[in-house]
């Protein structure tokens, strides 16, 4: 048995083979480590202090006695009596130790030191369990509470008598008045000079600077345990220059980009103006850092031209990242194939591009993902809003170790109009910390630009000024890609069923094929059964999000086939909204159900898509009954759309003045969600995630002036509870139910992460209402005993409509 006076103070054991890590070696790689992260700040004084205080507890003689019997369990033959008399009872706190020795060396050194000594300890007391709440809800001073811990839990006098004395000198000089200057340098940078602005922005801004560091320190902590459990871990990783930048040979896929866009033949006026798009594109990289948008016509070539504005940005100020933010799963995978197969090359040591949306990857490090977490680090990234918005205020550390990756890179936001409005202030405050102090460009793609920089300053505005805009003349691109006319057809009472059938069999017959986009997957199912018995389920397609990505994937495929101008054949699709962000898909003819004005722009961009008709009509239409109570969004947006189709002042409803009007009335109608409203029950009062993340002015505890009030823990908590609320579920479709037997038998951490990753395109995200049907039904189990990634039961399954809460026909689940 270890013991303290041998001065043999161990971080880790490795299973496979027992051999140690020791406590220095831990702290001095995780530090320096986490100083080339904190350096894209300009502050590696503040990660290595950081590396070297966060396991300052394993010093104690209770730690080295738990990671010694916790070591001796790998052993078969070890039984409970053994584990009583060693005492191997609960959690050993290891992590406040490190948070009380800077805040009791810098909190009676002046206002300055303190608010450092604050940030500093808040990131080390939470690298366990996610950022602590700096104020609790209840009024109570949760920091205090921590680093006022008893010695006899966190022994942190014990510690500093057995601390090696190279950590220990190290942390002398990093604490000292000159690293401190520095750190305090930033600080005011952050708060800025601005005397008017109100003092709720500059502490978010603040409390974002505390998350970037606690980002840092969580990602090195875990970059070193897991290559410490696998040394071959260090081979995968991306290859860095003797300051630890990325090498990222961006001339490189500048070549193949350009070598991609040159093969592209021009064949008509629209790809005449796709051409001009990227062109400006090209030519706008060159400019300095900031926030832009590119504000293009759908079908007008976004994905490409944003990408070459990227690359060529990205080679001019030497950043780190491309990363590409989709809004939704259901078309992440198109988009980054799209560049995968012009970016990556079979010789290539690493791969370029790296695609993330998995929600299968639990917080709680278990059996499959304890050395598996992601970390964005891949030269392009592509991933969810959701995913973005998790990584910048998500509760927990698993989202929070992205976060650093986000600096020093190019952000492309595609389609940021589905930017969710109770996400609108949270979302500017932290865009512009990345731009403005973490050395980001941002980009805002969409052709129905969203009033970001019009929302209420006090709570935060992004600072978008006209300039910014990469392509010049919006007004004549939008006359000159326009392809589609808005045709009205709403009427009293609305349509029934019956009625839309005929409308769009009408379309098949007239025009050769015809897309209809609906609101809710119940009308999406209704329709499609309606129209099969009408035309043949051989000629129509039904699309949504029960159905798996690999199982849409077979149908936009055999759908793009059909679409084929050269051999075209009878077409019908029934879709709900997710073929209306990214799917480049051509109908002859659209019927949208009524809904915003921004998803109708959306629906008439896969209307005509690349110009071979002069003109193509898209239908809007009512229907008679509709349950979208529930979908505010929806709702709200098809109140003001009906408003703007009203008005007799609008000869072009998809033009950019009918766009602005619209969002003006859409952001006035919901200004008071734009703060994230949260309740009662997740915040003992009515509240808002801004004050949460910011001043905190309704909780009533009293503090210095100069404090984080940050309810950290207590937000991150309330956003995830709202923003995330589906359970992922892998479906017995195709592949997956291989794929689900191998889970179901797996033990290995390695082995089970490759599993998860193609579990991936053979999973549906379920919202709780019908999860709840589908664990009544039994229709869902774990993998294993007590993991929370779960598979569905092959009867709840469907060749049509995908997941289903009651038990579908054999025919429809025996070829799933």
């Amino acid at each position: 048995m270890l013991n303290a006076s041998e001065q043999e103070f161990i971080a880790h054991f490795r299973q496979a083979d027992g051999s140690k890590q020791y406590v220095q070696q831990h702290l001095d790689n995780v530090a320096a480590i986490a100083a080339r992260l904190t350096a894209k700040i300009g502050l590696p004084e503040a990660g290595r202090l950081l590396g070297l205080l966060h396991d300052l507890g394993k010093y104690s003689t209770a730690f080295q006695r738990y990671i010694q019997s916790a070591t001796e369990l790998l052993n078969p033959d070890v039984d409970d009596q053994w584990v009583d008399a060693v005492g191997l009872k609960g959690k050993i706190d290891h992590s406040t130790a490190g948070a009380q020795w800077i805040w009791q060396r810098l909190h009676k050194l002046g206002p300055e030191a303190r608010f450092i000594g604050q940030t500093l300890a808040v990131c080390l007391a939470s690298h366990h369990g996610g950022m602590l709440d700096c104020l609790q809800p209840g009024g109570d001073n949760g920091f205090q509470k921590r680093v006022n811990k008893a010695d006899d839990v966190t022994h942190l006098n014990e510690c500093l008598d057995n601390v090696d004395k190279e950590v220990l000198a190290s942390l002398d000089r990093l604490a000292s008045e000159q690293s401190l200057k520095k750190i305090w340098q930033k600080i005011v940078a952050i708060v800025g000079t601005q005397p008017d602005e109100p003092d709720r922005l500059k502490m978010f801004r603040l409390g974002f600077f505390s998350r970037f560091l606690f980002s840092c320190l969580i990602d090195a902590n875990r970059i070193d345990s897991a290559d410490f459990e696998n040394p071959a871990n260090k081979k995968m990783r991306q290859q860095r220059t003797a300051e630890g930048k990325p090498t990222v040979d961006w001339q490189t896929a500048i070549d193949r980009m350009e070598g991609k866009l040159a093969s592209f033949t021009v064949r008509n006026e629209v790809d005449k103006i796709r051409c001009q798009v990227s062109r400006q594109c090209l030519e706008r990289a060159a400019g300095p850092q900031g926030i832009y948008t590119l504000t293009v016509p759908t079908g007008g070539g976004k994905t490409f031209a944003s990408m070459r504005y990227a690359l060529h940005h990205a080679k001019k100020h030497r950043l780190d990242h491309i990363i590409y933010i989709i809004p939704y799963t259901s078309i992440i995978e198109q988009n980054a194939e799209v560049i995968r197969e012009v970016q990556e090359d079979e010789d290539d040591k690493f791969p370029w591009v790296l695609e993330h949306h998995s929600n299968l990857e639990p917080e709680v490090q278990t059996w499959h993902s304890k050395l598996a977490s992601e970390n964005w680090e891949a030269p392009i990234i592509f991933t969810t809003m959701v995913q973005f918005l998790e990584t910048m205020f998500g509760s927990g550390t698993r989202g929070a170790r992205r976060l650093h990756n986000l600096t020093n890179s190019v952000i492309i936001f595609d389609e940021i109009q589905n930017l969710p409005v109770n996400c609108v202030h949270l979302f500017n405050n932290g865009l512009r910390f990345l731009v403005e102090h973490g050395g980001s460009t941002a980009v805002l793609c969409t052709a129905t630009q969203p009033l970001l920089g019009g929302v209420n300053p006090v709570y935060g505005a992004l600072p978008i000024s006209v300039e910014n805009e990469i392509v010049d003349g919006t007004k004549k691109l939008f006359q000159d890609l326009q392809r589609q006319k808005i045709t009205n057809l709403l009427k009293p009472g609305g349509w029934s069923k019956e009625e839309i059938a005929s409308l769009a069999i009408e379309q098949v017959k007239e025009k050769g094929n015809c897309l209809v986009i609906v609101n809710t997957k119940k009308w999406a199912q209704a329709l499609y059964e309606r129209c099969s018995q009408l035309l043949g389920k051989g000629t129509v397609f039904h699309l949504s999000t029960s159905l798996c990505p690999a199982h849409r994937k077979e149908i936009l495929e055999e759908v793009t086939s059909r679409l084929d101008p050269d051999r075209p054949q009878p077409l019908l699709c029934i879709s709900t909204q997710l073929i209306e962000a990214g799917v480049d898909v051509d109908f002859n003819s659209v019927i949208r159900f009524l809904a915003g004005l921004d998803s109708i722009a959306q629906a008439a961009g896969r209307c005509n898509r690349n110009g071979r008709r002069e003109t193509s009509q898209v239908y809007v239409v009512n229907p008679d009954e509709e349950a979208i109570g529930m979908l505010a969004d929806i709702q709200t947006g098809r109140d003001k759309a009906l408003r703007i189709l009203d008005e007799p002042d609008h000869d072009d409803f998809l033009s950019p003045t009918a766009m602005e009007r619209y969002f003006s009335y859409y952001f006035y109608e919901r200004a008071s969600l734009m703060h994230y409203p949260v309740t009662p029950k997740q915040a003992e009062r009515h509240d808002t995630l801004i004050n949460l993340l910011s001043d905190n002015p309704l909780n009533g505890c009293r503090t210095p002036a100069l404090q984080l009030r940050q309810s950290f823990k207590t937000a991150g908590r309330a956003f995830k509870a709202i923003d995330a609320p589906t359970q992922a579920v892998i479906v017995p479709y195709g592949e997956g139910r291989d794929i689900i037997a191998e889970l179901c038998g797996v033990f290995e951490p390695a082995k089970a992460y490759g599993l998860l990753r193609r579990a991936q395109k053979y999973s549906v995200n379920v919202f709780p209402n019908v999860w709840r049907k589908l664990v009544k039904a039994k229709a869902v189990s774990p993998v294993q005993e007590g993991e929370d990634i779960y598979h569905l039961d092959k009867r709840h399954y469907s060749n049509h409509f995908g997941v289903s809460s009651e038990v579908v026909e054999e025919m429809e689940f025996q070829n799933a």
